[in-house]
């Protein structure tokens, strides 16, 4: 089975919306992240955490990281 045959397998009317909500969450949170400047731990590990923790990195910022006044 070659790579486009696999592509075309792929259900993405179920995965679209998911890609959506994860660059709607990790923008938010990033934009949160610059506004803010006050968190529970280093602004750059938040920021890779975001990044590179699909879904899961935005809502721990949310969650945990940020540092509530």
């Amino acid at each position: 089975m070659s790579f486009t045959e696999q592509l075309a397998e792929i259900p993405w009317g179920l995965i679209w919306p998911l890609i959506v909500i994860q660059l709607i969450l990790m923008t938010a949170a990033l934009i949160d992240l610059n506004r803010k400047r006050s968190t529970n731990g280093p602004v750059i590990l938040w920021v890779f955490i975001i990044i590179f923790i699909n879904t899961l990195g935005p809502v721990l910022y949310f969650t945990v990281g940020r540092r509530h006044s």
